[in-house]
């Protein structure tokens, strides 16, 4: 007498077994998932904004959309080996500090293409990579008639109430202020519209000032 426990056991045994999955979906899926990976290569040299642009991170982008891929065919196909696959990539950890928080955005992207890849709607993978590298490029060349910098100025102390006098016209973020041995260093962020920079000048021709220097700055890194 076969019973419920039997048949259940028998389809969880024949889940264990690999289907689905032949020569041509590999390749096609491999091939997409290298085109969708190559899209966002370009979108993320094209419009990198930070210090040092990293190629190898930049390859990591295409590898991780390809693997990514591979990953979801196989565990896909394969309900056993899909549960121990999550089991063993939950004791993973990297290391490896990502400073910019927009290249967190793009291996999340790069993992996305991966998963749709493999979970072949090709289509959607495509279509969404090019609208948001579109996205992506459209904001990354907007920019504000303002720009931000930053105002270093080293004075003494008894000269704080003319470098007071100057900085007070203009709306700054302090963002930090070291004093020592009669001399005081600060640091101001500041939203200047054009190329109105004569307070720097200013405070440089002030008796007392040792140093003066504005910079450009936009947000964590500087241009």
């Amino acid at each position: 007498m076969t019973t419920f426990m039997d048949v259940f056991k028998k389809k969880f045994l024949e889940m264990g077994t690999m289907q689905d999955i032949t020569l041509n979906r590999v390749v096609i899926s491999l091939l997409i998932a290298m085109f969708c990976g190559l899209l966002i290569f370009f979108f993320y040299k094209k419009f990198f904004k930070g210090v040092v642009y990293s190629h190898n991170f930049n390859i990591l982008l295409v590898m991780m959309s390809m693997v990514t891929t591979l990953i979801i065919i196989t565990i896909s196909s394969n309900i056993v080996l899909s549960l121990g696959m999550v089991g063993a990539l939950s004791i993973v950890r990297f290391r490896t500090a990502i400073k910019d928080p927009l290249d967190i955005g793009f291996l999340f992207w790069a993992v996305a293409v991966g998963i749709t890849v493999g979970a072949t709607l090709y289509s959607l993978a495509i279509i969404s990579t090019i609208l948001i590298g579109s996205i992506y490029g459209l904001m990354a060349k907007l920019k504000s008639k303002k720009s931000l910098y930053l105002l270093i100025v080293q004075y003494e102390d008894n000269v704080s109430h003319k470098v007071n006098e100057i900085i007070n016209q203009m709306k700054y973020t302090l963002k930090n202020k070291t004093s020592t041995k009669g001399k005081t260093e600060i640091t101001l962020e500041l939203m200047i519209k054009g190329d109105n920079t004569a307070f720097v000048g200013q405070l440089s021709s002030i008796g007392g000032v040792d140093n003066a220097v504005l910079v450009q700055y936009s947000g964590d890194y500087v241009e």
